[in-house]
């Protein structure tokens, strides 16, 4: 199925404007969703707005926005002022500088967008995006979006350019808040960290190559659940939680020792039948012809 846009915006930078359409880049498929049912019945349940005065229930036709600037005070919004906000908002995303593609911690990261180019966007599309390709930078940008303003990125992907939604200082809470406690590593502990980092390395990440087994589980379960079956726990997990390493060092070596084992299995299982039936060969009885051969001397 084609992809939809969401909004018709331009990318401005200078005196330069690209039509670009936006388009969701990611869906949520991670989790099973359980629906809140009447224990009696059976029969589903559906949420309701209760006036808290009143105690009545409120109907959406009835239902307006308003903001609290004060304990229990509210100024009220009809809908075309409502409208009216969103209409003073600027449909463009505006550059305002490019920084080198690494700068921004994946920290800052929020939602993401493709963007494609719209009529007559295809040329400084393709401009743009190449231009950030041979300079290694990305954009930042503001962009105005159901009445919030945006800090963005946008940064060339594979097929196209990528708009990346960023937070602000003061959503992002500062790690140092944690007090992290400061440790000593020995030059021997971290040798042999360094050599399990080593081991465990690839090249790239491949999002085909994991899949969510804790929905997978789930999802067999809810199965086993419509066939009838009831679902019980077979192993009681034990806390891990504040667990202490008593011996750093044996760790890491029988972690290291480990995956050089998991490594030579690997290695060696290509070559396995090539061993069985050299093995089978040495083993096997002389052909019948050199029997009786041997017989007549």
């Amino acid at each position: 199925m084609a992809a939809r846009s969401i909004a018709s915006l331009s990318l401005s930078f200078g005196l330069v404007s690209i039509p670009v359409k936006v388009y969701t880049a990611t869906e949520s498929q991670s989790g099973v969703s359980f629906n809140l049912l009447h224990k009696g019945c059976g029969s589903r349940l559906k949420q309701q707005y209760i006036c808290l005065r009143e105690d009545v229930v409120v109907e959406r036709s009835e239902m307006v926005k308003g903001y609290e600037f004060e304990k229990d005070h509210y100024v009220v919004f009809e809908p075309e002022e409502l409208d009216a906000l969103e209409a003073e908002a600027r449909h463009t995303i505006d550059i305002v500088a490019f920084v080198p593609a690494g700068a921004i911690d994946p920290i800052y990261f929020d939602n993401a967008y493709y963007l494609g180019p719209d009529k007559r966007g295809a040329k400084p599309y393709a401009l743009l995006t190449e231009a950030m390709r041979r300079t290694g930078t990305c954009a930042l940008a503001r962009w105005v979006w159901k009445g919030k303003q945006y800090m963005v990125q946008v940064r060339p992907g594979d097929d196209g350019l990528i708009l990346q939604q960023l937070l602000y200082a003061d959503e992002v809470r500062p790690m140092a808040d944690l007090h992290v406690e400061k440790a000593d590593v020995q030059p021997a502990e971290l040798a042999l960290a360094q050599q399990l980092i080593e081991q465990n390395s690839v090249g790239s990440y491949d999002p085909a190559a994991y899949a969510d087994e804790e929905k997978a589980r789930v999802l067999a379960a809810i199965d086993k659940k419509i066939a009838g079956k009831k679902i019980t726990v077979t192993e009681q997990r034990e806390a891990t939680q504040g667990a202490e390493v008593i011996d750093l060092m044996e760790a890491l070596r029988a972690s290291v020792q480990q995956r050089k084992r998991a490594a030579g299995k690997t290695a060696a299982a290509p070559d396995a039948p090539k061993a069985r039936k050299a093995a089978r060969r040495a083993t096997a009885p002389a052909p019948a012809p050199a029997r009786r051969a041997a017989g007549k001397k």
